[in-house]
């Protein structure tokens, strides 16, 4: 457990370059104008960490659908994530003191949208509720615009589902 929480807080660059193509795969699906214009995200910082959270949660519950195999990349994908947050908000101009309690609050934020994302895009699940309360932060953006989330989200869902490891880490999230 200890070696495991080592890696993680160590782990080389190179380690993590295995999964740059699938990170830059997320954050091109989160960046779509379909999202922020029929989707009504806000487009905004927050509204844009909100969507790549989500795309991001979905990935990761693919994963973990993918076995001991995917455990490492997931970690790793996890890493991604946090180097490139702090690197944004060090270019927002926030200081090194103040760094660590936002990093801290977005894997927090991110923990908690997984599990909800997990749920809600679960078969039987309630994506809009997942959607209303993390995307939207409690803002009803309408019913079409909640329509064109769920409805493209759904079909993410349905994409991972069909890739495998491989076809991850190599950046290919599926067929829009």
């Amino acid at each position: 457990m200890a070696l495991n929480l080592f890696r993680k807080l160590f782990s080389s660059t190179d380690e993590r370059a295995a999964v740059a193509p699938l990170y830059a795969a997320i954050i091109a699906e989160a960046r779509q104008p379909h999202w922020y214009l029929d989707g009504k995200v806000a487009d905004t910082i927050d509204g844009r960490f909100d969507m790549i959270n989500a795309v991001l949660a979905l990935v990761l519950a693919r994963m973990e659908g993918l076995g001991e195999a995917a455990h490492m990349p997931s970690t790793l994908l996890a890493e991604t994530f946090v180097n490139d947050m702090d690197g944004q908000l060090r270019e927002l101009g926030i200081g090194d003191i103040v760094v660590g309690k936002h990093i801290g609050k977005m894997m927090a934020a991110l923990g908690g949208r997984l599990g909800a994302y997990r749920e809600g895009f679960r078969p039987g699940g309630n994506p809009r509720a997942a959607l209303l309360r993390n995307l939207y932060r409690g803002e009803d953006p309408g019913e079409p615009a909640l329509d064109h989330v769920q409805g493209a989200l759904v079909a993410l869902v349905d994409r991972l589902a069909q890739q495998t490891l491989a076809d991850l880490l190599a950046g290919q999230l599926g067929d829009a």
